[in-house]
């Protein structure tokens, strides 16, 4: 199987702020492929959540591109890019975008649905990741009846629910306790190994970005690269 990539090809975004201009990224340029684990780590405020997001297509840049293996995302039409991020990309953010007014079963299968899949198949796969993180009693609930550390799991399943090419996440155990914190990191490294899923997280989290491969430390809007030994 031919592995997917993500590529920022010289990244720059700066934002204005009255008569100043503040330089967030200077030209990052970076490969993920799919199937490998990343981690991006810094100070507050030094731009991994402005990275992450232009990664995702979800801003854009000042100057430079993502090319998803040799196409640039930022050409893609509307249409042809609600399809992309759904189908290659999963997202978890800080804000966890739940739907206030689904259960948290039917928050979870609405990308399986919005693809196209039967609501027996996406009932069905929901539930299962619902029991893995450990939420099979709150398949009922609304959003507004969870903590924030159980709506940040219920967004985790809704990210990996079409088994993306890539997983992008922003502080994806920042409300969680160790052991819950374990439990997702373990579910995306299972989600790598069963269908080569690329991992991309922020974190101030010594425990969950140790357990990347490759860990990068954005700082004065340049990336630097440590390899795993």
């Amino acid at each position: 199987m031919k592995l997917a990539k993500l590529t920022a090809s010289n990244l720059v975004k700066e934002y204005s702020q009255g008569d100043e201009i503040q330089h967030v990224l200077h030209g990052v340029s970076v490969e993920f492929i799919q199937g490998h684990t990343y981690a991006l780590t810094g100070v507050s405020g030094s731009g991994k959540s402005t990275l992450l997001h232009l990664l995702g297509g979800l801003d854009q840049p000042t100057s430079g591109t993502v090319f998803f293996n040799d196409l640039n995302i930022f050409d893609f039409k509307p249409a042809k890019k609600d399809v992309f991020l759904n189908k290659e990309l999963g997202f978890v953010f800080q804000f966890h975008y739940l739907v206030k007014e689904l259960t948290v079963l039917e928050n979870v299968m609405l990308v399986g649905l919005v693809r196209g899949g039967s609501m027996h198949v996406c009932k069905n796969r929901a539930a299962d990741l619902l029991a893995q993180i450990g939420l099979s009693s709150k398949v009922n609930h609304y959003p507004g009846q969870l903590s924030g550390g159980e709506q940040q799991r219920v967004a985790v399943a809704r990210a990996i629910f079409n088994k993306p090419a890539f997983l992008l996440a922003d502080e994806p155990t920042g409300s969680l306790d160790a052991d819950n914190a374990l439990l997702i990191v373990n579910l995306f490294l299972k989600c790598r190994d069963e269908w080569n899923m690329g991992i991309i997280l922020c974190s101030h989290d010594r425990d969950v970005y140790s357990k990347m491969e490759t860990k990068f430390w954005l700082h004065n809007g340049l990336l630097e690269v440590e390899e795993a030994k």
